[in-house]
């Protein structure tokens, strides 16, 4: 999962206001879908921009981050660097796109675990299941490594 950070977080919440609010979603649109949300949110970037920006290239999310190249100097790739520099990775992008990290999926309700990726009100949920995930790893890692355990153990907090 994202290398958790309150930056993320808040990010990854102010997304998800902005979709429960009525923001245009569109799931075929790169710009305004899941990862296309965040990604406004995070580079600050209108959803033509990041549209235009993946045209560049064939694909939807999942093609453009499988085809990745940080030293392309393409304007999706630079979108992309701008999102693993806040902690997210490729995996996470991926699973965003189509609402499938396990671990969110585990944390959510029994009976709303089987997610639509592009119906907006599941986004929305996934979103903020996933901000909770990492705000928790927020508050564990000091915890833990208060008690000792960390590097000096060996285990990965």
């Amino acid at each position: 999962m994202a290398r958790s950070s309150a930056k993320l977080v808040t990010a990854i919440r102010q997304t998800a206001n902005r979709l429960a609010q009525g923001a245009n979603y569109q799931w075929g649109h790169m710009g305004s879908c899941n990862c296309g949300h965040l990604a406004q949110t995070i580079t600050q970037l209108d959803k033509w921009h990041i549209h235009g920006a993946a045209m560049w290239r064939p694909g939807d999310w999942s093609e453009q981050l499988r085809d990745y190249c940080p030293q392309s100097g393409l304007p999706m790739d630079e979108i992309i660097d701008q999102m693993m520099y806040w902690g997210l990775s490729k995996a996470d992008l991926t699973h965003l796109e189509k609402l499938s990290d396990a671990n969110v999926l585990e944390a959510l309700p029994p009976n709303r675990r089987y997610l639509k990726h592009n119906q907006c009100d599941d986004v929305v949920l996934y979103l903020n299941t996933w901000a909770n995930l990492l705000e928790l790893e927020l508050v564990e890692q000091p915890l833990l490594q208060g008690i000792g355990i960390g590097a000096a153990t060996g285990i990965k907090v």
